[in-house]
């Protein structure tokens, strides 16, 4: 089993099918090769695509793993809490029915532990593409047990050596803590335990108003859960536009989750059965009695127990494994990717940092993480999604911009949906149509960004996704409509009025 505390629960029968995919029983670690091209420590998102990538160019190729395959994303992450999210826009649509005409009579009625069942039947039937066996068939040496480095081109696990030519940290992150006088001996949930709930609890405070903190916030109230958000910053969701974020915060209050900002929390305790958060804001004490405390502040890099002086690799237990634009460590035979090394914490970047590992490690390739363009979602409802620079982000490079904004409110699409509290915002360099970033926000704002994040990649302007013929009636119409707003600036009063004069002789 597991060699730290992570444990999926109740151990039904699709939580058994999990962990006999990720972590087997009877595995036996097969007999180390003399030397591999690649040793991948960590069976996560950036783990698990350098094995796969490698081991398909022909590759012999390590994968150590000492948990769970798979990572966060499909055991505590994007797996689980997407399946919830979605059962709570399911409940939050049936209360809102009658604004389209639809009554439902009887009221919204939320079967929590079917809820939680559904979750871990999906995982469970996702899990094979992430499990030991599949790997062990592509050809992949899979090792369970606690991989560390005993030298600079050697990594050791369950008493076994396995020589390298090159190796790839992607051990990934884990959920980060507070030091909160009386939180651990009170008790609390993170993103690691939140999803072995089988009852759902009356009132939850939820500690930390970023992406995790907001999503779980707003889907646990939507459950039927009183849910109070506490957070030290002026603003939730903090990295996102202030405009954005606003959107999201009035959205989340229409639900019934109480947010409160700029407030420190200076104590928890525990008071027979009740849990009591302690804030204090602007001088004044309030507390919060509830029976659960979620703590949402985000994640940190798992680098315990690696070993990695004994590699010569430096790191730092805040911001994880020091690499350069390549990938590479300060052990020039060793690469870090995903989590781990990066301070955007997504799925889809863990990915696409196993593809430069795999060319920058294995082909002598020069593939650099700063050509990257990184979109990112946070899966509220509305969602916010954004890719490039902020607006202050700019400002603060100096680079002078030009922003054109589409409200869905007048977007026919959304009008219909009843979905109108949103917008695209798309940024341009001045004097031109080259965009450097976009927010939207919308109820499918992740579906949204890649046309905008393709733009960017492909050095599009903004004008040409104008002239791009969008299907009717849709909310993406959005983007093409801040197109159009870019393209009648063109229509500048001088060259207006030469039109005007032409117009006039040739009629």
């Amino acid at each position: 089993m597991p060699t730290h505390a992570l444990a999926h629960a109740p151990l039904d029968e699709y939580n058994r099918a999990l962990v006999e995919n990720l972590h087997p029983a009877g595995w036996v670690n097969p007999a180390p090769a003399h030397r591999y091209n690649l040793v991948v420590i960590g069976a996560g998102t950036a783990g698990l695509v350098t094995a796969a990538g490698g081991a398909i160019l022909g590759a012999k190729v390590a994968l150590v793993e000492r948990d769970y395959m798979g990572g966060d994303c499909l055991n505590f992450g994007c797996v689980p809490s997407k399946a919830l999210i979605r059962a709570a826009r399911a409940a939050a649509e049936v209360r809102n029915a009658s604004r389209f005409g639809v009554e439902v009579p009887a009221g919204v009625r939320v079967n929590f532990p079917a809820v939680m069942e559904r979750m871990r039947k999906l995982r469970a039937k996702l899990s094979p593409i992430d499990s030991a066996n599949r790997f062990r068939g592509l050809g992949v040496d899979v090792f369970i047990g606690d991989g560390k480095f005993g030298a600079p081109d050697c990594v050791e696990v369950e008493g076994k050596q396995l020589r390298f030519k090159k190796a790839v940290i992607a051990t990934g992150a884990r959920a980060a803590s507070l030091p909160i006088r009386g939180l651990a001996e009170t008790g609390y949930l993170t993103n690691e335990t939140v999803f072995s709930l089988t009852e759902l609890p009356r009132r939850i405070a939820v500690i930390g108003a970023g992406p995790i903190g907001c999503e779980l916030a707003q889907t646990f109230q939507r459950l039927g859960a009183a849910v109070t958000l506490l957070e030290v910053a002026p603003q939730i969701l903090i990295r996102e536009d202030r405009d954005a974020a606003n959107r999201v915060e009035r959205a989340m209050t229409r639900d019934g989750v109480a947010i409160v900002t700029g407030c420190k929390i200076v104590s928890v305790e525990r008071r027979g059965t009740e849990k009591v958060v302690s804030t204090e804001r602007d001088g004044a004490r309030t507390e919060y009695s509830v029976d659960e405390i979620l703590i949402g502040v985000g994640r940190v890099p798992a680098v315990e127990g690696l070993n990695l002086e004994a590699a010569m690799i430096q790191y730092d237990a805040q911001n994880g494994i020091k690499v350069d634009d390549y990938l590479r460590t300060t052990n020039p035979l060793v690469y870090a990717a995903g989590d781990v090394a990066s301070p955007y914490k997504f799925t889809h970047l863990s990915d696409a940092h196993a593809r430069i590992v795999l060319r920058n490690a294995l082909f002598f390739g020069r593939q650099r993480v700063s050509a990257l363009t990184i979109p990112w979602c946070t899966y509220t409802d509305p969602e916010i999604a954004h890719v490039g620079l902020h607006e202050a982000e700019a400002k603060s490079r100096g680079i002078a911009i030009t922003t054109y904004s589409q409200e869905l409110a007048e977007v026919d699409r959304a009008v219909l949906d009843g979905e109108t509290d949103g917008f695209v915002k798309v940024h341009v360099r001045e004097g031109s149509d080259t965009i450097v970033g976009a927010t939207i926000v919308a109820s499918h704002a992740g579906e949204m960004i890649s046309e905008l994040t393709t733009a960017i990649a492909a050095g599009v302007g903004l004008g040409k996704i104008a002239d791009v013929i969008h299907p009717y009636p849709t909310q993406a119409d959005a983007i093409r409509r801040a197109g159009a707003l870019y393209n009648r600036t063109r229509l500048t009063p001088f060259v207006a009025g030469l039109m005007k004069r032409w117009f006039a002789l040739t009629r």
